[in-house]
């Protein structure tokens, strides 16, 4: 409360940026987690709330004949438009809000102040829910090619990879340590996925540190021992989701990627799924497009095209689609890597292991995914979601477009999943809400440090009490569907306007910026199954 010097202010006006409705006529309240606004232009009670976590920018506007307006823009996509009828309470209001949602350190965000009056009993619980261990278990392992091992419990292979890594049977500790030295920041190959059909795996790690001609004996043997875990394909392919020339441009710091003379009967094959920079500038743009105000329609197209955000959603899908058509059609497998493999390594992992298996099309399932390829496997989202004070080219929309990616799942095979869209949005919002400890800090390692486990709750619990509004209604089952072939040609492209998209913590009409951009991302190749 040490950041707010006005905890309340009356006669603030909330204003319908897209219609002509009158303004709202209420009062704004700040507490230590939220802004709330109490409208009292209605018969009945209307709230709003904005957690300030979510937060991203606070802007003062020029003074109106109404007052002085103050805009506020949501990392959810939400906009709030308030207009406050003094300068000075304005002005403690914009200071208050700009302290309050850009917390310095980990002990203030709001996880560990929430108290959803369970037992401690029940919280440890909750964290118990997902066990990576059962999955892997689901999946046959360990057996003769895998195991589950603790190489990696004090950390010393990797900081940020858990404890428990599964890594190839015929890998020794010498081999696990000497290739993880020969890796950006120790993140060795290890086992994202296996096919059991064919004993085909996915498998992920970050850059090797090659530059011009540097070479590893351990590493190579690393890759060997992939490729004979399976045993039915004569090769293993090696995915770099980079763009070949930024690959290229690493290599003059030491890094780069695979020289295929130096590793036996790989394929070798660059994606271009672009950086996080250009995607932070990808989606700052295609929001400025949403928020134009009564755009033509050739306008709003031609700002969505140099977006270039569909070309992204677009190169994702490509890449897990390629990942999945290796495996399951050419008894292939994959090892995937970008530059620290956090950020589009985790994206083509998860989206492949989404088209190959229906088990992570459920509620459990879809949690298991996340924990296990982008928790657990240490994509950064205190830095890329901005939770805390910090250096601003780090935040980027990753986890944003993987969510984009499964609701084009979604709209293309509305009978193959559990969940609703509505789900997706629950996760979306969570992960920048701070409410819950899962997506807190940016490693295992990290949440261990800031007593996670035992200081915040977990969100899945408070997701399956809510399972039966979060269902899909057109949901066949699990034995419905197998695999999943998602066209991804540009004529499958399709533009749909999701009004069931609007937020409940905000009046309708205030939700059409997170309207305008659901139509932007629904207009995405592939809504259609392929034939046969």
């Amino acid at each position: 409360m040490e950041h707010i010097t006005t905890p309340k202010v009356e006669n603030v006006k909330l204003l319908d940026r897209y219609t002509n409705r009158k303004a709202a006529n209420g009062t704004l309240y700040l507490t230590a987690t939220h802004l709330i606004y109490v409208d009292a232009s209605t018969d009945v009670r209307k709230e709003t709330w904005i957690l300030h976590h979510h937060i991203v920018t606070v802007e003062k506007l020029p003074l109106t004949t109404a007052g002085y307006p103050l805009l506020i823009h949501c990392k959810n996509f939400h906009v709030a438009h308030f207009v406050i009828g003094q300068e000075r309470d304005c002005h403690e209001v914009y200071t208050s809000l700009l302290k309050l949602s850009q917390p310095a350190k980990p002990e203030e965000l709001y996880a560990f102040s929430y108290n959803p009056k369970v037992s401690k009993e029940s919280r440890e619980i909750g964290w118990k829910l997902i066990d990576l261990k059962v999955d892997y278990q689901r999946m046959g392992i360990p057996n003769n090619y895998w195991e589950l091992t603790d190489v990696n419990k004090d950390y010393e292979v990797c900081n940020t990879y858990p404890p428990e890594i599964v890594v190839p049977r015929a890998a020794s500790k010498a081999v696990v340590i000497g290739s993880s030295r020969f890796r950006s920041r120790g993140r060795i190959p290890v086992l994202s996925y296996l096919y059991k059909e064919n004993n085909a795996a996915i498998c992920r790690c970050s850059q090797p540190l090659s530059g011009f001609s540097a070479r590893c004996l351990e590493d190579e043997q690393m890759l060997q021992a992939i490729k004979e875990a399976n045993p039915g394909s004569p090769f293993m392919y090696v995915v770099d989701t980079r763009p070949k020339l930024n690959a290229m441009a690493n290599r003059a710091a030491g890094k780069g990627y695979e020289n295929e003379d130096n590793y036996d009967n790989i394929r070798f094959k660059f994606i271009g799924i672009e950086n996080i920079h250009v995607m932070r500038s990808s989606l700052q743009k295609l929001l400025e497009v949403c928020e134009m105000k009564s755009p033509s329609m050739s306008d709003f197209l031609t700002g969505l095209e140099n977006s270039g955000w569909l070309r992204h959603i677009k190169a994702v899908m490509d890449a897990g689609v390629f990942l999945a058509k290796a495996v399951k059609d050419e008894k292939a497998s994959v090892l995937v890597h970008c530059s620290d493999g956090w950020d589009r390594t985790a994206q083509v992992c998860s989206l492949a292991s989404l088209l190959l298996d229906p088990f992570y099309r459920t509620f459990k399932g879809f949690m298991v995914l996340i924990e296990k390829e982008w928790i657990a496997m240490g994509h950064k989202f205190s830095h890329r979601c901005g939770h805390l004070d910090g250096d601003p080219k780090e935040v980027s929309p990753v986890f944003t477009q993987f969510i984009e990616c499964v609701w084009q799942l979604m709209q293309q095979f509305p009978c193959s999943f559990e969940f609703s869209e509505r789900f997706l949005l629950e996760i979306h919002d969570h992960v920048y809400s701070c409410q819950f400890g899962n997506f807190l800090g940016n490693c295992h390692k990290e949440r261990e440090d800031l007593k996670i486990f035992e200081k915040t709750h977990s969100l899945w619990p408070f997701l399956l009490q809510k399972k039966q509004e979060l269902r899909n209604p057109l949901y066949k089952g699990f034995t419905a569907y197998k695999e999943l072939q998602p066209n991804t040609l540009p004529f499958s492209f399709q533009k749909a306007f999701k009004q069931e998209f609007q937020c409940p913590s905000l009046p309708g009409s205030h939700s059409q910026v997170r309207d305008f951009l659901l139509l932007c991302l629904s207009a995405c190749p592939g809504c259609h199954s392929w034939s046969g």
